[in-house]
């Protein structure tokens, strides 16, 4: 089989389209790339996604926390307490049987025994937990001045927030968020090997991995291969949260704009 007719059929096998057997023997180096390739779909998915609606709640997450009302603080403070506290790999383990326990009483539930919804959800709660804890930082550093300036324009409320705060804030935290947008996508190899079952052999980049190391018995060709999808997703990321970061900081003078610090966290 040439290596474009393997692309053909496992290009898209993590999403159900293609070759439905994998492979037994004979594994080639083509099939490796591909079927890892197309693992990463999922990997991006669960991250985009997260990302996407985790950035909203976040920044909910650190108004509450910010907030002098108890009644919107402590419920903020105790989430991302819990999320930040807890290991990402026990939150999936839990979630999962939160979501199978549900099901058995609600059968409207069963979706979320799926990796796609059930996994992202756990995702979704672990990166705004994170994330709000960045932007609540960010917000407790925005200079006085600038909101001494807003009241002395007249701004309260709303404007105040959309004009001054919200954009100040995503200034000053977004170097840190660029992080964790990054291990939020490593993060993502952890839903098929915490609880989260793959259907019909469907997972991720590291479930196929993994696959490939278990029947060739060499690790030393599929996780090197992992590993370097991840580093060109990575430089994916570096570049548009690079161009966010021009994008807000595009006021000040060329010397004066923040720089994003990559800081490789170690456990999460």
């Amino acid at each position: 089989m040439s290596c474009l007719a393997t692309i053909q059929d496992y290009g898209l096998r993590a999403i159900g389209i293609g070759e439905r057997l994998l492979p037994r023997e004979d594994f080639t180096l083509c099939q490796q790339f591909t079927l890892i390739g197309s693992g990463m779909i999922w990997n991006i998915y669960f991250g985009v996604v997260a990302l996407a609606f985790g950035f909203c709640f976040a920044t909910l997450l650190a108004m509450g926390k910010a907030s002098p009302r108890r009644r919107f603080r402590k419920p903020a403070e105790w989430f991302i307490f819990i999320f930040r506290g807890s290991p990402l790999f026990i939150q999936f383990f839990f979630g999962y049987f939160v979501f199978l326990s549900l099901k058995s009483y609600f059968p409207i539930f069963d979706a979320f025994t799926a990796a796609w919804l059930g996994a992202l959800i756990v995702l979704f709660f672990n990166t705004s937990a994170y994330s709000a804890e960045i932007f609540y930082g960010a917000l407790q550093s925005i200079p006085k001045g600038d909101t001494e300036a807003a009241d002395a324009y007249g701004l309260s409320g709303w404007a105040r927030f959309r004009r001054i705060v919200w954009p100040t804030m995503l200034r000053l935290g977004w170097p840190a968020y660029t992080n964790e947008a990054i291990f939020l996508f490593h993060s993502t190899t952890l839903v098929f090997v915490s609880s989260f079952p793959a259907w019909q052999q469907r997972g991720d980049a590291l479930y196929y991995a993994s696959y490939f190391a278990d029947k060739t018995f060499n690790p030393f060709v599929p996780y090197p291969i992992l590993a370097g999808y991840f580093i060109l997703l990575t430089l994916v990321v570096i570049v548009i949260f690079g161009a966010v970061n021009r994008r807000l900081n595009r006021h000040l003078p060329q010397d004066v704009r923040p720089k994003l610090r990559l800081r490789p966290q170690l456990i999460r």
